[in-house]
C-alpha cells in the first residue's frame, strides 16, 4: 500500500508511527503508575508529567526526523535522480558526493558505477556518433537531391499523416498552414480528394492521379499518389507546385519514419509517451498579471517521438497594443519599436493554435502562459482545451518537490545550455524547455511512468507546487 509513496513521505510516517508508540508507551506507564499509587492528590502531578513527556518525546522525534530527513532521504532522493539522470538522459559530470556524505558508502559506490556506466557509454556514443555522421552527410546528399528536383514530395503513412515533407513540400504545406510532421494531411487538403486516391491506390496498388484543393478553397493542386512498395503509406508529388513557392522558402529534409508504423489510436491517457507530439512554448509579456497584462512575443518548438523537429518552429513578435513598460524590456529585450507592425494576439494566438493541434501543450510553469491566450480565446474564437504538461511538476516527479524547479535550475541540473542572448526570449526558452523535456521523457519512462496518464496522475500530487507559483 505505502509503494506509491516517496520515500520521504514515507520515512514520515516510520517517524510519527514512532511518535505515536513512544506516547502511548508514556501515557500507558504513567496511568499504571497513577492508578498502583492509589493517590488521587498526585493526579495533577501525573498529568504535568505526561504533558512534559509527550511534549518532549514530539520534539525528539520532530528533530530526528528532520535530521534524517535532511542528511538521509534527501540524499537518497538526490542521488537516485542524477543517477537516473545519467542512465536515461545523457547527462554527464560527476555525482555530489558531499550531499551523500551521510549515506556511507552507498554515493562513492553509485559514482563508480556511474563512471563505468559513463565509459560504456562514451564507447557506444562513440560508434554512434560516426554511424550517425555518415547517415548524416548520406542525409545531407538526400536533401541536395531533393531540392533540385522540381515537385514538392512528402510521405504519408495510411492514416494520412505525414511521415516526411521536402523543401518544396513545406513551401506548399506553409501556404496554408505550418508545416508538421505528423500532422494529418487533412489540415492541408480536403479530405475527398484524397480519400478517393486512395482507396484507387489500396484497391489496385498503382499510382493514381488527383486534384488536392487546399483546406482554405482557394488553390488547387494536380498530384500523384505512389505506393511505397512493402512499406504502409504513399508519396504524394505535387506537380508544378514549385513555380508556386518561392526559393527563400525552402527547409530541409524533414523526417521519422517510424511514423509509418503508427499504432491503433488509443484513449490519450493510454498512449505511450513516445508516441505523443509535444507543442513547446513560452510567452513574453507586459507584465506578471495574466488578467490584465498582454503577450509580446511567443515561441514554440515542436518534439516528435521524444526528439525535437528541426525547422518546427515558431518565433512570433506580438503587437501588445500597449506601450510595453521598459522594466520588462529590460528582462525580455522587447521594445514598442520591434512590434510595432506585428501580429495582434488574435493573429499570433490563432498561428500557434493551429502549430498545437492534435498536440500535447507544454510549457514551464503552464498556467500563467496559458492563462493569457485563454483570456483572449474568445475574441480569438479558440478552445485551448489541448491537454498540457508541465515541466514544473515533471521536475517535482523526477527530482523531489523540495529542490529548485526554475527553468536554469532544470537546465543546470540536466545539462542543458540556454545561450545567454536566448535567455528571456520566448523561442530560447521554448527551446531549452524543450530539450528539457526530451531529456526527462526516458527518466519518466524508467520510473515506470510508460503513458500521458501515468505521468499526469504523478504530475496531480505536486500540484501545490503551481500554485506557489502563481
Amino acid at each position: 500500500m505505502l509503494t506509491g509513496l516517496s520515500l520521504r513521505l514515507r520515512i514520515f510516517l516510520f517517524f510519527c508511527l514512532l511518535a505515536a508508540g513512544g506516547l502511548a508507551v508514556v501515557l500507558g506507564a504513567l496511568w499504571l503508575a497513577y492508578s498502583r499509587a492509589g493517590t488521587p492528590e498526585l493526579l495533577d502531578a501525573f498529568v504535568l508529567a505526561a504533558l512534559s513527556a509527550g511534549f518532549g518525546l514530539l520534539a525528539l522525534v520532530a528533530g530526528v526526523w528532520l535530521l534524517f530527513d535532511e542528511n538521509i532521504a534527501k540524499p537518497i532522493e538526490r542521488l537516485s535522480a542524477s543517477m537516473r539522470a545519467r542512465a536515461h538522459a545523457g547527462v554527464a559530470g560527476d555525482l555530489d558526493l558531499h550531499a551523500a556524505r551521510y549515506l556511507g558508502d552507498l554515493a562513492p559506490a553509485a559514482a563508480g558505477l556511474a563512471g563505468q556506466l559513463s565509459s560504456s557509454a562514451m564507447d557506444t556514443a562513440a560508434a554512434v556518433a560516426s554511424e550517425t555522421a555518415h547517415l548524416a552527410a548520406e542525409t545531407a546528399r538526400l536533401t541536395a537531391l531533393l531540392t533540385e528536383i522540381p515537385v514538392a514530395m512528402l510521405l504519408a503513412n495510411p492514416a494520412h499523416q505525414i511521415v516526411l515533407y521536402d523543401g518544396q513540400a513545406a513551401g506548399v504545406l506553409a501556404q496554408i498552414a505550418h508545416p508538421r510532421l505528423n500532422a494529418s494531411l487533412f489540415d492541408y487538403f480536403q479530405r475527398a480528394g484524397l480519400e478517393r486516391a486512395y482507396a484507387r491506390l489500396v484497391k489496385t496498388g498503382l499510382e493514381q492521379s488527383c486534384t488536392l484543393t487546399g483546406t482554405d478553397g482557394a488553390q488547387s493542386y494536380q498530384a500523384r499518389m505512389k505506393p511505397l512498395g512493402d512499406a504502409p503509406g504513399y508519396m504524394l508529388i505535387l506537380d508544378e507546385a514549385s513555380s508556386r513557392i518561392a526559393p527563400e522558402a525552402a527547409r530541409p529534409l524533414v523526417y521519422d519514419f517510424d511514423l509509418l508504423n503508427q499504432p491503433a489510436e488509443a484513449a490519450l491517457e493510454a498512449r505511450a509517451l513516445d508516441s505523443l507530439v509535444f507543442a513547446v512554448f513560452d510567452t513574453e509579456t507586459t507584465g506578471l498579471l495574466p488578467h490584465k497584462d498582454e503577450i509580446v512575443q511567443i515561441g514554440a518548438v515542436r518534439v516528435v517521438k521524444g526528439r525535437i523537429v528541426p525547422g518546427e518552429r515558431i518565433d512570433q513578435l506580438v503587437d501588445p497594443g500597449r506601450p510595453i513598460p521598459p522594466a520588462s524590456t529590460r528582462v525580455h529585450g522587447v521594445s514598442d519599436a520591434m512590434v510595432a507592425g506585428a501580429p495582434d494576439i488574435v493573429a499570433a494566438a490563432r498561428q500557434f493554435h493551429q502549430f498545437a493541434r492534435d498536440a500535447v501543450i507544454v510549457a514551464h510553469n503552464a498556467p500563467f502562459d496559458i492563462a493569457f491566450l485563454r483570456r483572449h480565446g474568445p475574441r480569438c474564437g479558440l478552445d485551448w482545451d489541448h491537454p498540457i504538461l508541465d515541466t514544473v511538476l515533471l521536475s517535482a516527479v523526477l527530482f523531489g518537490a523540495s529542490e529548485t524547479h526554475t527553468l536554469d535550475a532544470l537546465c543546470d541540473r540536466l545539462g542543458v545550455t540556454i545561450p545567454a542572448p536566448l535567455r528571456h526570449t520566448a523561442l530560447g526558452d521554448a527551446q531549452a524547455t524543450a530539450e528539457v523535456l526530451c531529456r526527462m521523457l526516458p527518466m519518466l519512462r524508467a520510473r515506470g511512468l510508460d503513458t500521458f496518464g501515468a505521468v499526469i496522475s504523478e504530475t496531480r500530487k505536486h500540484g501545490r507546487l503551481i500554485e506557489d507559483l502563481n
